[in-house]
């Protein structure tokens, strides 16, 4: 029987690497553009929806017959009518993706970061549709979230799976990759967004506005969580360090590269400033602070648990051909020598997230998708390639 699936099943599936085929339906274009990322290595191919139509038999002929099927389309129609002509065929586990790829993309997996014993609980929310990390902090029953995602859904259930209530939420920079969950969390819930000026001077929602050394409280009692202003990706960018032992770092510091100075269209003006945070402020922290990144750029960067952090000092050493480079005019070459034209659903992003742009759900999930190109490293160069 044809059976439909999850986004979520499919991730556990991929983590458990158990042994299917991911047949993906979409046109050459949208699957060569964006499709799934398994963090372990998966059987996937891709013919098109409309071969199946013209060329049924020579279509179904290119599918193998040793191993589970599990379609993927667009929208979840044509992957149902792929499955279904599968099954005509004689195929005996044949499965559809619900909602279709953009539910793949919109979907978080949570998973803790710090020691159990702890009287605090550090979350890792990972999108593999979109390359991308948001990060929960509970303490005595409050839920902060840094970077939250437009699937507000899922924070609110991990709140209430977790017995506590989302009070704040944390902005490292005005993202132009996704659409962030902030203000639409904070007209939910009710909960307070924080954000630097330097990005969120002039958003049309209420938030407050962030400053170099403040500290907030995580609840009554809870870890301190720190303010450091780390222009470069942004002039507003921000780093959070939380009770002196980890830091939400955004855009700014990877576990491999930094984030590109480039996305407002003033790459040589921001890399000197990013120039000047990596010179004077990344290098200068503690060493042993536990990253806490926004993007990866593979899943080779994560531990055997799936998450995605490290010390400082591993990356400083790392990426010591970034971080080692001596000057700021050798660095902006380096910015110069290493990025490519930004996607141009950037800009009209970058205005979602000010507020100044309401467009449809649809719409807004069609904008959404698609991986990062937020690093400033070869990885964007060899994609050019």
């Amino acid at each position: 029987m044809l059976n439909p699936y999850t986004a979520n099943e499919l991730f556990d599936w991929l983590r458990q690497r158990e042994n299917f085929l991911i047949l993906d339906v979409r046109n050459e274009e949208d699957f060569g553009r964006f499709q799934v990322e398994s963090p372990y290595e998966v059987d996937m191919i891709n013919v098109p929806y409309f071969d199946f139509m013209e060329e049924e038999e020579a279509s179904v002929a290119k599918v193998p017959r040793d191993k589970k099927v599990r379609v993927v389309c667009a929208k979840e129609g044509s992957a149902q009518y792929v499955g279904e002509i599968l099954e005509s065929h004689g195929f005996e586990d044949v499965g559809y993706l619900k909602d279709g790829i953009v539910s793949w993309g919109n979907m978080l997996a949570p998973v803790r970061v710090n020691d159990e014993l702890d009287k605090y609980e550090i979350w890792q929310f990972v999108r593999p549709g979109k390359a991308s990390l948001s990060w929960g902090l509970i303490s005595n029953g409050e839920l902060s979230i840094f970077d939250p995602s437009r699937n507000i859904e899922f924070y609110q259930a991990f709140a209430d799976e977790h017995g506590s209530k989302i009070t704040q939420t944390f902005e490292t920079h005005l993202q132009a990759d996704y659409i962030s969950g902030s203000r639409f969390i904070a007209a939910a819930e009710g909960s307070k967004v924080f954000g630097h000026s330097g990005d969120f001077m002039g958003a049309s929602f209420d938030y407050t506005a962030v400053e170099d050394g403040q500290k907030y409280p995580s609840s009554e009692g809870g870890p301190v969580i720190e303010v450091i202003h780390t222009p470069g990706h942004t002039p507003g960018s921000t780093c959070y360090k939380i009770g002196g032992k980890y830091i939400v770092t955004g855009d700014t510091i990877f576990l491999v590269s930094l984030g590109r100075p480039d996305l407002g269209g003033k790459a040589v003006e921001w890399a000197g400033m990013l120039y000047e945070t990596m010179t004077q402020k990344i290098k200068k922290m503690d060493s042993e602070l536990k990253v806490l990144p926004g993007h990866y750029i593979e899943w080779a960067e994560a531990d055997d648990n799936l998450i995605f952090t490290d010390t400082l000092g591993n990356i400083l050493a790392t990426n010591a051909g970034i971080y080692g480079i001596d000057s700021e005019e050798a660095f902006v070459q380096f910015i110069k020598d290493n990025i490519r034209k930004q996607p141009d659903v950037y800009a009209e992003i970058r205005k979602v997230n000010a507020g100044w742009l309401d467009p449809e759900s649809d719409e807004q999930s069609s904008m959404d998708l698609g991986k990062n190109e937020c690093a400033a490293s070869a990885y964007a160069a060899q994609q050019a390639s």
